[in-house]
């Protein structure tokens, strides 16, 4: 049985919300804008955020979140998002967004250079939304890094 078309649209615009939620996510950490990403998160410290950095224990509450950003964006001189295997799911005021970070970065200049060299990783990520008066917050992200096969390990496979 489908749902009458009011709740369709009133799911497809929560979907569109948590969507653009997600985006400004990663457009903030992209533009180095920690104002923008402090808006992203949920506020105050009475709802415990978290946020698991690939490599990095866990990290919880809103200071320790934002300051573990502030960190990563004094030491990065450039970073951008290719998002690809986005996924949105809800159940009532809670939103979960599931993708694959395609990320390029790079670190400061070496000996008087303009960017440090770029690095290529790939992150699947989750990210955890809850609707406020304010719209959709980021309640928790969780970042691990995708462990590929090297060519050297695909031709050891293949002699034996």
């Amino acid at each position: 049985m489908s749902e009458p078309p009011d709740d369709q649209a009133e799911i497809a615009a929560d979907i569109a919300a948590v969507e653009q939620a997600n985006t400004a996510f990663y457009e903030a950490m992209e533009r180095g804008d920690f104002d923008a990403l402090s808006a992203v998160w949920l506020p105050g410290e009475d709802l415990t955020v978290s946020c698991v950095h690939p490599g990095w224990p866990v990290l919880s509450g809103r200071g320790e979140v934002l300051r573990s950003y502030a960190l990563i964006m004094a030491n990065t001189e450039y970073i951008q998002f290719f998002l690809t295997d986005v996924g949105v799911s809800m159940t009532g005021d809670t939103a979960l967004v599931t993708c694959t970070e395609n990320i390029l970065s790079g670190g400061p200049a070496e000996d008087g250079g303009e960017l440090g060299p770029l690095v290529g990783q790939l992150v699947v990520a989750t990210n955890v939304f809850r609707r406020t008066s304010d719209g959709w917050k980021l309640w928790s992200h969780h970042g691990s890094p995708v462990l590929g096969d090297s060519d050297d390990e695909d031709e050891d496979d293949a002699s034996s």
